[in-house]
């Protein structure tokens, strides 16, 4: 019970009746020590650094830590002579870079250092900060020409920080590596600034969001690499939602809303023609969301559509069947939040060596590991013929127009109110701009020759309206054009086996380092080659449960991202691969693709067409391995039995 509160300047308290009584400014009673919740921020931050070290030195890949400080004094300070003083976050850090380098999973990183010694850990930090006239750094507000002249001085340093010869691999910052400062290797960032620091979140993880590079300066691609960990003061759920919240302040950019056009471009199967569901039918499916209170009178989505997304339970329109997978792969995009994921989830997968060492595993996998050569023939003039009337019927580029709206505005006591008054739309006609040469862009995309191209183009009817919109054209004309090869491709596809001598080999699953988050992606695994099977969807999890209850199951693996097969579409990696004892007696070999649907209509072209060469290959590999396409389980029983 407060008794009294006391806000004079300089005496500021509040007065209670019970224990403690008098709380001054600043006291917390029951609260967190905010220097240990950062000293921890701290130490997780090396602990981060570190494992990273053990995946990616040996890559040629320096890893690079950058620290956000709220005051410079807390990294370094000055005594009355003038000499520079370790604040409490170096001394901190200090501290627990001693502790974490001296546990043995960590002593393939310091095998020529003696990390007893105790100034190891003096040598791998340092901090970039603005500096006075007596040459102390101070705290600045990142637009100053002191700021300026740190920033170039960190530029000059960038080269040798991404050398792994330099031992600096902790960066500590206060506001001069606030914009601009780009340096690929940033892994990870740790927010010790308070909240109200004028470094935002936006500007502060974009120094990590840089393609890293290799000792050659090559920048290294894949996720599996370039992942940014931000050691944030809040909960991670907290700081997705500030942080979308200024992209949408900063960039006018909407997260979550649906427009009336979102599906229109939507490719719809019709027999052997693919035609787009249209605005018409966009519109339409936009009131019927708006009917279920899936969203707003805005299109803004409603947490009603992200439970129904969660269970499979979105009520669609008659009429939409066949291209329900489409729009709900729409709707969980716009609807989705930030991937962000809760560090304390995060599990490192290991080999089940029952499963991978035993005769079992190695039968199947010696009779699906073998490489395969494709060729295609098909006829280039009816190829021609189709593209050109698939653009002819289909393709519209109008004009580029501006839209105007003359609203009435009324404010009353229910709130503010508009309606519209007057609607009209100004053409817009930019005037002199060079065309961009679409013959090459198409060649390049498509891989057609130039006279195919072409031919396409002038026999379509359609060229005049490329100087309509000249990007839309060449985008709409692209997707056309490859939507039509697709069918001719496929059709005229022959897959033939290497040779016995080019395969990928069993030993290549010891290589792989695999992470994943428990209640996001993880499902615990007994048959299968790793202790825990990483998902990518609710399908693949509900597989992987079938997998471990079906008794009929002897042992599986989800085919790894290496696992490839070569197709005109680019690269397609199936999904499991089996081994089934049926009636207990004799052993079935299977590689199954799981989908939501078995309808191949309901997918996309370019993934039912991948689909359909990952059968091809499989059949000339031979070697009683069965590729099926599946939703459920039951749908491989069917196989086995049918």
């Amino acid at each position: 019970i407060i008794n009294d509160i006391y806000c004079e300047e300089g005496a500021e308290y509040i007065d209670f009746t019970s224990k403690p009584e008098i709380v001054e400014l600043g006291l917390s009673i029951g609260g967190v020590d905010e220097d240990e919740r950062k000293r921890l921020q701290i130490r997780k931050t090396i602990e981060e650094h570190l494992e990273k070290e053990l995946r990616l030195t040996k890559r040629g890949i320096k890893v690079l830590s950058l620290f956000f400080i709220d005051k410079v004094a807390n990294y370094r300070w000055y005594d009355e002579e003038g000499n520079a003083q370790k604040g409490k976050y170096a001394i901190v850090f200090e501290e627990e870079y001693g502790k974490l380098i001296r546990k043995p999973k960590y002593r393939a990183l310091f095998e020529d250092v003696d990390v007893d010694v105790d100034t190891v850990a003096e040598k791998v930090h340092n901090g970039y900060f603005s500096v006075d006239k007596k040459g102390k750094a101070k705290d600045t507000s990142g637009k100053t020409q002191d700021d300026e002249n740190t920033y170039n001085l960190i530029m000059k340093d960038k080269e040798k920080l991404l050398s792994l010869d330099n031992k600096l691999k902790f960066i500590f910052s206060h506001s001069a590596l606030r914009e601009g400062w780009d340096n690929p290797n940033i892994f990870q960032i740790c927010t010790l600034n308070e909240s109200n620091s004028v470094i935002k979140k936006r500007q502060e993880i974009g120094r990590g969001l840089r393609l890293c590079v290799n000792q050659q300066g090559e920048r290294v691609f894949g996720f599996e690499v370039n992942t940014l960990t931000v050691m944030a003061n809040e909960s991670y759920e907290e700081f997705a939602k500030k942080l979308q919240k200024e992209i949408e302040e900063d960039t006018g950019i909407k997260f979550g809303l649906i427009e009336e056009h979102s599906f229109a471009n939507i490719v719809m199967p019709s027999g052997s023609k693919e035609e787009y569901l249209g605005i018409e039918m966009s519109q339409k499916l936009w009131k019927n969301l708006h009917e279920q209170k899936y969203i707003d009178d805005r299109g803004k989505v409603q947490d009603s559509l992200k439970i129904a997304l969660k269970s499979d339970s979105v009520i669609l329109p008659d009429g939409y069947e066949a291209v329900a997978p489409q729009i709900i792969s729409i709707l969980k995009k716009v609807a989705g939040n930030l991937n962000i994921k809760n560090a304390s989830n995060k599990r490192v997968v290991t080999l089940n060596k029952k499963v991978y060492l035993s005769e079992e595993f190695k039968e199947l996998w010696d009779r699906i590991k073998y490489k395969t050569t494709y060729r295609v023939k098909f006829d280039e003039e009816a190829l021609i013929e189709a593209c050109a009337k698939e653009i002819k019927d289909h393709l519209v580029v109008a004009k580029t127009r501006f839209r105007y709206l003359k609203a009435g505005v009324e404010i009353t006591q229910g709130g503010v109110g508009a309606d519209v008054v007057e609607e009209s739309a100004f053409v817009y006609e930019p005037k002199d701009f060079e065309l961009p040469d679409i013959v090459t862009y198409l060649q390049n995309e498509t891989n057609l020759t130039r006279r195919a191209i072409v031919k396409i183009l002038t026999k379509s009817g359609k060229l005049e309206q490329f100087k309509n919109n000249p990007q839309k054209f060449i985008e709409q004309v692209m997707g056309m054009i490859q939507r039509t090869m697709r069918h001719f491709i496929v059709d005229g596809i022959k897959y033939e086996k290497i040779g016995n001598e080019s395969y990928y080999a069993q030993e290549i699953f010891e290589e792989q380092e695999l992470v994943g988050y428990l209640n996001q992606n993880l499902q615990e695994s007994k048959k299968g080659v790793y202790d825990y099977v990483v998902y990518d969807s609710d399908v693949e999890k509900n597989f992987a449960v079938s997998f471990e209850k079906n008794p009929m199951v002897k042992v599986y693996a989800k085919l790894p991202s290496f696992f490839k097969i070569d197709t005109p579409l680019g690269s397609y990696n199936p999904d499991w691969a089996i081994v089934i004892e049926k009636d207990a007696e004799e052993k079935l070999y299977f590689v199954v693709e799981t989908k939501s649907t078995l309808f191949a209509d309901a997918l996309r072209p370019a993934e039912q067409a991948k689909i359909e060469c990952g059968k091809a290959h499989f059949d000339a590999i031979g070697d009683d391995v069965q590729f099926v396409k599946a939703t459920k389980m039951k749908d491989v029983e069917d196989v086995v039995y049918g």
